[in-house]
């Protein structure tokens, strides 16, 4: 089995470009009820993760009005911590390992260009359903 049996293609995968501003990448954090996602550039390479916690760090750190929220472009936040992304090609220990530690792994191609993620939920799932954990 490889990990792209698990991978959520990127047509599925709600991310932000990094040319978008704060309160854009906020209302898609927002409205889809998540408390990170993929940052990827217009390329379509992966740049990192935004969470909600960069976001509202930024905001106060500047002391930001919503009118400047909406100027601000994400690449200017500094992100706390970004989810390391594996290559497509990776193993399934790789896999779990990283995602023991995140709550979804970004997956890319060789280029660097991003492919989808795996979620943790998804993995632990599987297993569960196929019998690996016992209860």
């Amino acid at each position: 089995m490889d990990i792209l049996f698990f991978t959520i293609q990127k047509h599925k995968v709600i991310y932000a470009y990094d040319d978008l501003s704060v309160k854009e990448v906020n209302d898609l954090l927002e409205d889809n009820h998540f408390t990170a996602i993929p940052v990827l550039n217009r390329e379509g390479y992966y740049i990192g993760t935004i969470t909600e916690g960069d976001i509202l760090r930024y905001i106060m750190k500047n002391d930001l009005s919503k009118s400047q929220a909406e100027c601000a472009k994400i690449s200017q936040l500094e992100r706390l911590r970004d989810l390391e992304a594996i290559t497509q090609d990776a193993k399934i220990p790789e896999l779990i390992l990283k995602a023991t530690n995140q709550n979804f792994v970004p997956i890319i191609d060789d280029e660097g260009m991003f492919i989808g993620i795996v979620t943790r939920k998804d993995i632990i799932n599987y297993f569960f359903e196929h019998n690996f954990i016992v209860l």
